[in-house]
């Protein structure tokens, strides 16, 4: 159970003598309590002490990490339900199916196509992370494993209910840290075996809620930590219930035998590409770790790290980018000269619909607290006075000849306010729209 500030500096020896690196013994609880530092960062804490402080910073689910040591999926150490109540901490990992269906020439051009998979958006490079190869056939696993890790250099899960085969397979690529899928009630103790032998973490299948606590309470009498769920479920409605069900266990009720990343096989609940994209979705929004898909189609991919990306970063951190002034081709003194706020989406945009219209720009980005630019004026940081001391400490009278301001149409309201606080330059009210911008840009300097 997490324990407040207040509660953790009870516990400690309230001698203020700065060992732990922190000025006192409170700011010590402080930060201890928001997951800034760890117990063990106090070297006079009693064994029973830092057991219980140890125990209440666990994250309700654990960390686990699959791949090569130089570029991991790293997985789990989420502490809460919703993400306003604190973030999400680490993005569900989107995977790629292989299995006996996929022939041999296909199995090539799938893996050339995952790999390619690259998307820019807002300044981040959004890919799946994973590659799931499954085969009944301990030969073609193994080669198959081999050839995806080699061919990619993405994580890979093993598919497999026998444990021979996770072995053969695992062997392969030393040091990789496959993910092994997986044990039940059977071949727990074989498959645990095999995963401490290979240094690699291993999913727990259970056909109902009872047998994964069951496995998952076996896991932890035995100490294992690298460890992941798997609910195996007939229909989408109860593949959304049980992740739901694991993570309300894990952070809400201190289940710990729930307290695993889960991994959900969307292409197994449905083959319509369609639905199966939408049913991702859920299971991404709803708590899955891991979600396997078995199209490799942008159209279907970029949409699910799309909203990856969203639900993952920090409400109250917007993205955003350094303010300043940006060169948009190769401008000039006589170049347009932009404005609009450090929000990363609204950057991103404008910067993509600017090299769309082949006009070279200066782009003057102002620090706004990444808000948008609607959002920032609400806030009054995107007003006239501001924009004006912005604009004047810029620099970007140096840059150009002329001085003409286009502002964002979203903001005409401020355009005579602004030329009044900026009196030697001309405001010009822009489009609303970002999708306009390379038609209004090619017209304004059509007559230059």
């Amino acid at each position: 159970m997490a324990l407040s500030g207040l509660q953790i500096f009870k516990l400690l020896p309230k001698t203020n003598c700065k060992d732990c690196g922190y000025p006192t013994c409170m700011a010590f609880a402080l930060q201890l309590a928001a997951a800034k530092t760890q117990p063990d960062a106090c070297p006079h804490l009693s064994p029973s002490v830092l057991a219980t402080l140890a125990d209440a910073a666990m994250p309700a689910v654990r960390r686990v990490e699959i791949g090569p040591a130089d570029d991991p999926t790293v997985l789990g150490e989420e502490t809460v339900l919703y993400r306003h109540e604190r973030r999400f901490v680490h993005p569900t990992a989107l995977a790629f199916m292989i299995d006996d269906s996929v022939s041999e020439e296909r199995f090539e051009g799938l893996l050339e196509a995952f790999a390619n998979q690259r998307f820019e958006r807002v300044g981040q490079t959004l890919r799946p992370r994973l590659v799931a190869i499954g085969s009944s056939d301990v030969g073609r696993l193994t080669s198959r494993v081999k050839t995806a890790t080699e061919r990619t250099g993405a994580g890979v899960v093993i598919v497999s209910d026998d444990p021979h085969a996770l072995l053969k397979a695992g062997e392969v690529i030393p040091g990789c840290r496959p993910l092994l899928c997986g044990a039940n009630p059977t071949t727990f103790a074989r498959v645990a075996e095999i995963a401490e032998y290979l240094k690699a973490p291993f999913v727990l299948r259970g056909r109902d809620l009872q047998e994964l606590w069951e496995l998952g309470q076996r896991a932890v009498d035995a100490g294992s930590q690298n460890v992941m769920l798997e609910p195996v479920v007939a229909t989408a409605g109860d593949a959304l219930a049980a992740h739901v069900f694991a993570r309300r266990a894990a952070v809400r009720d201190k289940v710990k035998a729930l307290g695993f990343p889960t991994i959900a096989y969307a292409c197994r609940l449905t083959d319509d590409p369609l639905l199966q994209t939408v049913l991702a979705s859920a299971l991404i929004a709803k708590y899955a770790a891991i979600v396997v898909i078995d199209t490799v189609d942008p159209a279907h991919t970029l949409p699910l790290l799309a909203l990856t990306q969203g639900l993952y970063t920090d409400p109250q951190k917007p993205m955003m980018v350094d303010a300043g002034v940006y060169a948009l081709g190769e401008p000039g003194p006589s170049s347009p000269v932009l404005i609009t706020t450090n929000f990363s989406l609204t950057y991103y945009t404008v910067l993509g619909e600017v090299e769309n219209s082949k006009v070279p720009a200066w782009l003057l980005v102002m620090d706004v607290e990444g808000q948008s630019v609607l959002t920032a004026w609400a806030a009054g940081k995107f007003v006239a006075d501001a924009i004006a001391l912005f604009v004047k400490k810029s620099g970007i009278e140096e840059k150009v000849a002329h001085r003409r301001l286009v502002i964002p149409g979203y903001v005409a309201g401020i355009q005579s306010e602004l030329e009044t606080e900026l009196v030697d330059w001309e405001v010009v009210v822009g489009v609303r729209e970002a999708s306009d911008i390379p038609r209004y840009l090619r017209a304004l300097t059509a007559g230059q």
